[in-house]
Order: C-alpha cells, then sequence, then structure tokens
C-alpha cells in the first residue's frame, strides 16, 4: 500500500470577532500559525478566507468545535458547526470538525510565557489555538 499522498491543511478557531488561521501538511505534519481574521461582518470573513485558500490551496480545512471540559456542548459549539458547515457549502472542500477543549487557554500560557500580551497578544493568541488544533489533528493521524 502506498503513502497517502501530501495534504494542506488549514485549520480554523472560530470566535464571534477573531478567526484564528494556523497551516500544516501531512508530510510534515507540523503546524503554524498562520493569520487572525479580525470582523464580525460574516462576509469580510469569509472573503479573508476565500483569499487564505486562493493562496495556500488546502486539500482540508479543520474547525475547532468548543466544548465545556465535560464534553457537553454551549452556545459556541453550535455556532462552530456552522461555521464548519458554510466553510464546506462555500467552498467545496471536506471539513474536519475536532474537539478544541482548552487550546485557547493552553495559547494564552504559551505566550504569555513569551511575553507576548496586549491587542496583538489577543489575536496571536486565536492563530497559536488554530495552531493548537492543526497539531493535536496531525498527532492523531496515522503515519503514512
Amino acid at each position: 500500500m502506498s503513502p497517502a499522498p501530501e495534504a494542506t491543511l488549514l485549520a480554523f478557531d472560530f470566535g464571534m470577532r477573531r478567526i484564528g488561521v494556523a497551516i500544516g501538511n501531512t508530510l510534515v505534519r507540523v503546524a503554524h500559525p498562520l493569520t487572525t481574521i479580525e470582523s464580525e461582518v460574516s462576509e469580510r470573513r469569509f472573503a479573508a478566507i476565500a483569499a487564505l485558500i486562493g493562496e495556500w490551496r488546502p486539500d482540508r480545512l479543520v474547525v475547532g468545535i468548543p466544548v465545556h471540559a465535560d464534553g457537553t456542548e454551549h452556545a459556541m459549539t453550535q455556532r462552530a458547526r456552522r461555521f464548519a458547515s458554510q466553510l464546506a457549502g462555500r467552498f467545496a472542500l471536506p471539513v474536519v470538525e475536532v474537539d478544541e477543549r482548552h487550546t485557547t487557554q493552553d495559547a494564552q500560557v504559551r505566550l504569555a510565557r513569551a511575553g507576548e500580551g496586549g491587542r496583538r497578544g489577543r489575536a496571536r493568541r486565536d492563530e497559536v489555538a488554530a495552531q493548537l488544533i492543526l497539531q493535536g489533528y496531525l498527532d492523531e493521524q496515522p503515519q503514512g
């Protein structure tokens, strides 16, 4: 059996004000923070995502789905699922939903240790959270 082909992935940490974005691929299996989309206007968000998809040509999208620590869903769970569904519909790419429990807090701790804070630190937190979401996904995939 031949190994799976290399695939580029974009991951999203969905929020109502900001969406963190990370990039990685299945060959190197390392995720990197990419950018943060800062807008509450849906069309602006999707225009920015369309530009990223055009630039990076991902084979698959990964969306973090927030749940409570005990795994139960809350209001943002459904919003993130709707966002994942909209991505699939608009861009005709496979979308994978993954558990994103604690990624924002983990990202915040990492950035605090690095001395990053303030407004840019909050935006950076979201793209680092997306990186953690994607890295977790890559780590769970079988190696080819």
